[in-house]
């Protein structure tokens, strides 16, 4: 059996659009004899760096050593849109990283400030490092003393292990501070190596021995809703039933909900 039908479903994927780039899109000589419709495996290849048996490997679904770096050069190769990479990293088994670095697309955060703004109950927005790009003004009531203060950039992880309000105003603070600790490790799974990430970690880990103590435990959980309690200066104890969205267009976004019960 030729290498042209050994493939995966990965594999048909990539040589199916690859056929539709032309050398000229690719910014290749077009020749004047060419049978090959498309892009050959080869000049895909030199494209992305790597060798023509590497793509192949690549086609038949032996994925376990090929890095985020490499298939992002393939889907640039291959004039990949948003939707198509996705799927790319998807049948490869990996995530794709853009995702983290959207999160900064300032027409997704406008997108989202104007949400925030139209939403009853207190709201915010999450980026994937958890700072907070925007928030509606019940959520600035509720977290009164952080959110209402001119600070550069507010950051969730910062709010809930340095700030003084937080073990006050969070019910259950010990239980929610554990918890967030492993969905944010479950979050920036992908991002291990990003400066951005160990830059947050070493702060707070250098400024707060419970963030550090609660990092070291290697605890991991997917982010859930559910019930979510405070304890106010001005409102008393009040409670909200959260509500996590992503925004399709910028998955490293999140929209937060905290709906009255």
């Amino acid at each position: 059996m030729n290498d042209e039908r050994n493939t995966s479903p990965l594999g048909d994927f990539i040589r199916s659009h690859r056929e539709r780039v032309s050398p000229q899109q690719a910014g290749l000589p077009a020749g004047s004899r060419r049978r090959a419709k498309g892009l050959r495996r080869e000049e895909v290849a030199a494209l992305c760096g790597i060798s023509p048996t590497w793509l192949t490997w690549i086609e038949q679904g032996r994925t376990q050593s090929v890095s985020a770096a490499t298939l992002a050069r393939l889907a640039d190769a291959l004039l990949l849109s948003r939707a198509e990479r996705d799927y790319l990293f998807n049948l490869a088994g990996q995530k794709n990283p853009d995702d983290a670095h959207l999160a900064s697309d300032p027409e997704a955060q406008q997108a989202l400030a104007l949400a925030v703004g139209k939403i009853a109950d207190p709201a915010y927005v999450l980026d994937g490092l958890w700072f907070v790009p925007a928030w509606n003004a019940q959520a600035a009531t509720l977290f009164r003393g952080w959110l209402d203060q001119p600070e550069p950039r507010h950051n969730l992880l910062h709010f809930m292990f340095l700030h003084p309000l937080a073990p006050q105003l969070v019910d259950d603070w010990p239980t929610r501070a554990r918890r967030m600790v492993a969905e944010f490790r479950a979050e920036i799974s992908a991002r291990r190596d990003d400066g951005e990430v160990g830059a947050l970690l070493d702060g707070l880990r250098r400024q707060s021995a419970d963030f550090d103590s609660l990092w070291r435990q290697q605890d991991v959980q997917g982010r859930e809703g559910g019930e979510r309690a405070f304890n106010h200066a001005q409102l008393g104890r009040v409670s909200y039933q959260q509500l996590t969205l992503r925004l399709a267009n910028a998955p490293g976004l999140k929209l937060v909900m905290l709906l009255s019960a």
